[in-house]
């Protein structure tokens, strides 16, 4: 099953996302700010993390920023969801690999799409490597 941590602050957002995905099949942690986030991810990193830019204690933008700095060769991708649709915010998440700019209202749908797209990409590479 694969592991997906959700870090937003917002409660709503947060139970929202983990029912959806829970109901889709993935094992779904989550944290309120990038400090937390960053504790689970030292001890096991996610298959997936959707981050928030928003939060007390550690932004999106610096938990994603400080997971570059720490794990430069890491294999998840980020999804970062926010109604903050400047350029700056998307400048930044286009210097970072493997993250997805995902704008608020967020379509449950679309992230699924988005999640399934990337494990059956990534599966296929897998599988391609083995062969």
């Amino acid at each position: 099953m694969k592991r997906i941590l959700i870090v937003d602050d917002e409660p709503h957002m947060t139970r929202v996302l983990k029912l959806y995905l829970e109901r889709a099949g993935y094992h779904v942690v989550t944290r309120p700010n990038g400090m937390e986030a960053l504790s689970v991810i030292e001890n096991e990193a996610p298959d997936a993390m959707i981050t928030d830019i928003q939060m007390p204690v550690m932004t999106g933008k610096e938990l994603c920023l400080e997971l570059e700095s720490r794990m430069p060769n890491r294999t998840f991708p980020i999804f970062v969801m926010t109604s903050m649709t400047d350029d700056e915010h998307r400048d930044w998440t286009r210097r970072v690999k493997d993250i997805e700019f995902l704008e608020k209202p967020l379509s449950m749908r679309v992230l699924a799409s988005r999640l399934e797209k990337y494990f059956q990409s990534a599966g296929s590479s897998l599988e391609a490597g083995n062969a």
